[in-house]
């Protein structure tokens, strides 16, 4: 073959390859308008160094703080966390239909309110707005979001009262309302699906436990370090099946004396209230694994058995008149 010819061959084999089809550089995963939405959010934060990975040139799937899903690539979790992040929650955060886990979380400089646009995000399943100095009530909105299973709106400075809407949510598994600045009783939420673990320790909440509470089965409640008042002892019964339960640090006045106790309970923590009488006998067929009654107005011997003696007189001590083993004797 001469050079003629092999640079004719040459030239039509380079020829055939520019006619083929090539995969165009631009056709990236990720859906344009969530790429465009995204590239919004981190404007209104002012180009943080977080969001440094949110760049126009790069497949908006490849970020960081994003999850886009495998088959639809449309954007399903939105989740900064820990970093130098200044503003409020920007209302294009709605503009993601497909959204199903949501987290602003460990952000000491992210203020102001909940946006109502959150509300249009039908397909939350999360909700994770804590460690934040957000403000404002707990939004009422929450109860359209049919699909939650998780929502926490913890370690802020939220105000307000408790929506009782929120016993809408009927597939939610756990709420964290906890260490906030709620006031007001706690809503006679009515769940009509899952029960969830709730926590609203750590607000300024007053008045009874409301008695709708006693209808259900939980496996967390902690309503600590608050101002409620009452009895709780509805709550317990052998058919519960509540393991941890924390009403530490309020006025909760009731005779413990006969209360009945689940066999589920794993960890009781009652100090610092009103409670009067003695500690059930059957205190001591539990499987323990944290138990404080102290500060009280208990009275009569600690029942011998079970774990009751391996927990520390500080469990016990400063009661009316509480005695036995770790205590003093009688």
């Amino acid at each position: 073959m001469n050079t003629t010819t092999t640079t004719l061959l040459l030239l039509a084999l380079s020829l055939l390859f520019l006619s083929l089809p090539t995969p165009s550089l631009s056709a990236e995963r990720c859906n344009s308008h969530d790429k465009k939405v995204l590239l919004e959010i981190k404007k209104s934060f002012g180009n943080p160094y977080l969001l440094a990975s949110w760049v126009s040139t790069n497949d908006c799937c490849d970020w960081y703080q994003v999850e886009c899903d495998p088959t639809t690539n449309r954007i399903i979790s939105l989740t900064i966390f820990a970093g130098n992040l200044s503003g409020q929650i920007p209302a294009a955060v709605g503009d993601l239909p497909y959204l199903q886990t949501l987290i602003f979380r460990k952000l000491s400089n992210l203020t102001g309110t909940i946006p109502s646009a959150i509300a249009k995000l039908s397909h939350l399943t999360m909700v994770r707005l804590s460690w934040t100095n957000l403000t404002g009530p707990v939004p009422t909105f929450f109860a359209k979001l049919k699909n939650l299973t998780f929502l926490d709106l913890s370690f802020n400075d939220l105000t307000g009262s408790i929506p009782p809407e929120l016993g809408q949510l009927t597939n939610l598994d756990a709420i964290h309302l906890d260490r906030n600045k709620l006031t007001g009783v706690i809503p006679e939420w009515i769940f009509t699906g899952t029960v969830p673990d709730i926590y609203l320790s750590h607000n300024n909440l007053t008045g009874p436990i409301p008695k709708s509470f006693g209808y259900y089965n939980y496996t967390t409640l902690d309503f600590s370090r608050n101002m409620l008042s009452g009895d709780l002892s509805f709550l317990f019964g052998s058919n519960k099946t509540v393991q941890i339960v924390d009403f530490s640090r309020n006025k909760f006045e009731f005779n413990l004396s006969n209360v009945v106790f689940p066999a589920s309970l794993t960890s009781l923590d009652l100090n610092h209230n009103k409670i009067f009488g003695s500690l059930p006998e059957e205190l001591t067929t539990l499987d323990f694994q944290y138990l404080n009654v102290s500060y009280n107005r208990l009275c009569g011997k600690i029942p011998v058995g079970g774990k009751l003696q391996s927990f520390a007189a500080t469990s016990y001590f400063h009661n009316r008149c509480l005695c036995g083993a770790p205590l003093p004797a009688c």
